[in-house]
């Protein structure tokens, strides 16, 4: 059989471990691409600090561009494995050229737009007459490359719902290593600073972006990029942007909700909870992007097996998603409760940035522990193919509760940075009770009727 037929005949738990774990180890690689950026950038002499914050303060337009490009890769890649599983090759291919000419158009465009722009958002975002000059140098760099992010992350995930973990793991390896390589020589080698972060990373983004596409149009793909896919149909491209519609939302959101963080901790906390929450971020990734990993090793196995009408292994790749998301989030919980301080201190050699950062971040992470149940629930309803629900559940946790809790609770607490912080614990909480009960609630009329939401 090939890696796609296994998904919907082979053990589930060996299964599950053969495309979680590699999705894991590459999302969790993926994270070199900006801490190690952020971890050379703070350690650089006398400015490293000002420097951290200016990169950090690129969070929300870095964050956009991924938006958009897991807008269309979140959307097309379920839906792909889900008519691969129906035995429709055709209309599968007809979706990955579909996304890869709507990836190509929304990246020209953001590039102009977000160059252009980079300086009043940047302002916008917080920047400082300290941090400014660090922030334009890094952005305007990145955004160049934005073309290479966008189709290294959005195609990259039809690699992986075809059944190829291992491909669509080096594609992140392979980026991370000549990241790691390139930052040292750039930054301090060189000399140039946070422009040569800034370069390694669209470097080793394009080196990525070139390895995706060439196994995309290769006899190894089950389902290849052609010309004959290009050309767009309305009928392939909206419903894939339906369904994708709600990753975008949640990270769209999240740029949204960095701006609001770094606006109220300026106001309240100056500079310092700025950097604070930079590093913050950093570690908030650490939680996310394993979780991620794991989400991603079970989306195939559900949408193949729900589009081949499994329901029983749809049942039995959700329970060993959630648990092993469950507890990756506790023991992630656990790690930053009991030494916030040693995971602030790889970001900065700064003593009042560290000190700062550890009160804050038992704060912030108060409530991680079940984390785990929001990321599970969410990302299968998406593996489902339903887009409306989980639009819905991607708007509940940041902008109905998250954002306007920032905004409210600083004007209820003795101190407000304290009640900026706040605000995360109690929409984590508050969300993944929804998300879960919902999901629980729905899961038998979804696999009975069989249908996806158009």
């Amino acid at each position: 059989m090939t890696a796609t037929d296994q998904l919907g005949e082979g053990s589930i738990r060996s299964l599950f471990l053969k495309l979680a774990l590699p999705a894991v180890v590459a999302q969790v690689v993926s994270l070199l691409y900006n801490i190690v950026d952020r971890i050379y950038i703070g350690h650089m002499a006398d400015v490293g600090a000002a420097a951290l914050t200016g990169a950090g303060l690129f969070v929300p337009i870095l964050t956009l561009i991924n938006a958009f490009a897991m807008l269309v890769g979140s959307g097309g890649a379920p839906m792909a494995s889900i008519n691969l599983g129906k035995g429709d090759r055709e209309r599968a291919e007809k979706i990955l050229g579909n996304s890869f000419t709507v990836l190509v158009l929304i990246s020209v465009a953001l590039t102009l737009v977000l160059y252009l722009l980079a300086p009043a958002l940047l302002k916008f975002f917080g920047a400082s007459s300290v941090t400014y000059p660090y922030a334009i140098a890094y952005a305007r760099i990145y955004i160049l490359g934005t073309i290479f992010v966008a189709l290294t992350l959005g195609m990259n995930l039809f690699i992986s719902g075809q059944g190829f973990a291992k491909t669509s793991m080096l594609t992140t390896v392979i980026g991370a290593v000549i990241n790691i390589v390139l930052d040292p020589v750039l930054i301090f080698g060189v000399g140039m600073g946070v422009r040569g972060a800034a370069i390694a990373t669209v470097i080793s983004q394009a080196v990525s972006c070139v390895w995706t596409l060439r196994f995309l149009m290769s006899e190894k793909s089950t389902i290849r990029l052609t010309r004959g896919g290009l050309s767009l149909d309305r009928r392939i491209v909206l419903p894939c942007l339906g369904l994708g519609v709600s990753t975008f939302v949640m990270l769209a959101t999240e740029s949204l909700l960095s701006i609001t963080y770094n606006h109220s901790l300026a106001y309240y906390g100056g500079d310092v909870a700025v950097g604070a929450m930079t590093i913050i971020t950093s570690v908030m990734s650490l939680v996310n992007m394993p979780l991620n990993g794991l989400a991603q090793g079970g989306a195939p196995l559900i949408s193949y097996n729900y589009g081949a009408g499994k329901g029983d292994r749809v049942r039995k790749t959700f329970y060993l998603l959630l648990g092993t998301s469950a507890g990756y989030a506790l023991l992630c919980w656990a790690i930053v409760m009991a030494a916030p301080g040693a995971v602030a201190g790889i970001f900065t050699t700064d003593a009042s940035l560290i000190r700062y950062t550890s009160r804050s971040m038992r704060i912030y992470f108060a409530a991680i522990f079940c984390f785990g149940f929001q990321c599970a629930c969410q990302q299968s309803f998406v593996a489902l193919g339903q887009a409306k629900i989980s639009l819905f559940l991607a708007c509940l946790r940041k902008l109905i509760l998250l954002i306007p809790l920032i905004l409210i609770l600083p004007h209820v607490t003795s101190d407000p940075v304290f009640g900026v912080f706040l605000a995360e614990p109690v929409s984590d909480a508050t969300a993944a009770a929804v998300t879960t009960g919902t999901f629980f609630a729905r899961l038998k009329g979804i696999l009975a009727s069989g249908r996806h939401e158009e």
